[in-house]
């Protein structure tokens, strides 16, 4: 526990084991969106890394599993103050790395900072039981105990965010953690270990790891079939969230899930239309659509879609300036698959009311927001999720016809309604199956007390405050039996 600040590598980015910076022979290089340059290289964990981390883990396990809740919140309140002093710097590695503007980016170091110093006193409020028994003389007790070694899987689009959620909540319940983070921004994910290592958080706690794609499956693998490893946390894509599942399902491990979505707003004709289509714009367009409660298709009420298609198209010339740079996707796949499911919509009937899904960029990893409206079930963006700056206007004449467009999609992760009746709004929320649902504001929302997470293929389980740190706590139950 050094509290030193460590220094941005010069050099290949480096892994976190042990509380060290390990640097390997294998590289992979990092790719800017912004420049499509690259901007530096990065280790490459191999299976002798992953397991170095594991049994790292399973070594600091046995104090840290012991530590007391006013040493855990000293730790996780100089993180805090931490992300906020070295915001600058952080920053930086993010907007190089994935192309996020500066709101987004800020956002992240925020919420992240919030989130640490919301977690900071839960430690002391967990709290076992003592229940009545059925025999005389026998008394019962319920511990809370940490599973162990923490597998967590975390994605490139909010890595400070679901980077830290990754950890933070496993941690405070005494929990130790081996973090995987996206090969597309490495250095984002070693400034989470630099913030650790910088607030005290004992050596192998915490390791910090990236990859090359070519080693991700040997690398996962080993991880996960590994003895000392208790549990599975995975952030990212349905379908690579499925392979993990159903990796640690063969192993008998439990897994928490947070994947993709389908978000669904629904606008009723009796909403303030004004501020709906700014919520629903910033729900769409707010990084690129590369965030995974991002409003993807725009339930409107027949008689308000007129009025509310006008006000939808002012609002995204102020979220997104037209005149400036086209929005930057992190994968160039993910450019291409828009295009795809724009020109699919296109021969299919779908009309643009905002945008030209046929513009050609300057760099690959740019695309234009843009708003289609007369989509229908037929449509491949009617079910598929975009991960990109499309909204989609679909009509309704009643609240029961939007609550089954809503439902139908395989995710459920966030939605939102738009009425001004708040009787009316519970009503509809109450009937979308869906993680969350949000009544007069947008569907990206994510906040330090309210517990995050999905249903259906949008995954199980949830972060955030103490369902976040329930969720990495497993029940023992001991009687004593009076002699």
């Amino acid at each position: 526990m050094n509290g030193q600040t460590p220094t941005a590598p010069s050099g290949p980015v480096p892994l976190w084991i042990a509380g060290k910076e390990v640097t390997t022979s294998t590289t992979f290089p990092v790719t800017s969106p912004n420049t499509g340059s690259q901007l530096w290289t990065s280790s490459s964990a191999s299976v002798t890394e992953a397991l170095q981390a594991v049994t790292a883990a399973e070594t600091a396990l046995k104090t840290w599993r012991r530590t007391k809740p006013a040493a855990i919140r000293a730790i996780l309140l100089k993180a805090a103050d931490i992300f906020n002093h070295r915001a600058e710097e952080l920053a930086g590695y993010m907007q190089a790395e994935t192309g996020a503007l500066q709101q987004f980016t800020q956002f992240n170091l925020t919420t992240t900072a919030e989130n640490f110093r919301d977690v900071a006193g839960r430690a002391a409020a967990i709290l076992g039981a003592i229940p009545t028994t059925g025999t005389p003389g026998q008394a019962a007790f319920i511990f809370k105990e940490p599973y162990g070694v923490v597998f967590s899987i975390a994605p490139w689009n909010a890595p400070y965010i679901l980077g830290t959620c990754a950890f933070l909540y496993a941690l405070a319940a005494g929990n130790t953690v081996i973090l995987k983070g996206s090969e597309l921004s490495p250095r984002t994910f070693w400034a989470i270990g630099s913030v650790m290592k910088e607030a005290g958080l004992p050596d192998g706690v915490l390791s910090v790891l990236y990859h090359r794609p070519a080693d991700a499956a040997a690398v996962t693998n080993a991880i996960i079939e590994h003895a000392f490893v208790k549990k599975i946390t995975f952030t990212g894509s349905t379908t690579t969230g499925s392979i993990i599942a159903a990796k640690a399902g063969k192993e008998l491990k439990p897994v928490l899930m947070e994947l993709g979505g389908k978000a669904s707003a629904i606008v009723c004709e009796d909403a303030d239309l004004q501020h709906a289509a700014m919520q629903v714009a910033l729900g769409s367009f707010l990084h690129a659509g590369q965030i995974c409660m991002a409003t993807e298709r725009v339930l409107v009420h027949r008689k308000a879609v007129g009025e509310f298609a006008e006000a939808l198209k002012g609002a995204a010339e102020k979220v997104y300036a037209p005149t400036g740079d086209a929005p930057v996707l992190v994968a160039q796949a993910t450019v291409e698959k828009n295009h795809k499911l724009l020109h699919d919509a296109a021969e299919k009937g779908a009309k643009v009311l905002y945008g030209d899904p046929k513009a050609q960029e300057q760099s690959p990893y740019r695309i234009r927001p843009v708003i289609i409206s007369d989509v229908t079930k037929d449509m491949d963006v009617f079910y598929t999720e975009s991960f990109g700056p499309i909204a989609a206007l679909i009509a309704f004449d009643s609240d029961e016809e939007a609550i089954d467009i809503a439902n139908d999609t395989e995710y459920g992760l966030s939605g939102a309604v738009f009425t001004q009746s708040l009787g009316r709004g519970l009503k509809i929320a109450k009937e979308i199956d869906t993680g969350a649902v949000h009544i007069n504001s947008m569907t990206v929302h994510d906040e330090a007390t309210l517990p995050h997470g999905g249903v259906k293929k949008s995954g199980w389980g949830r972060f955030n405050a103490q369902w976040g740190v329930e969720e990495f706590l497993k029940l023992k139950t001991v009687t004593y039996m009076e002699s």
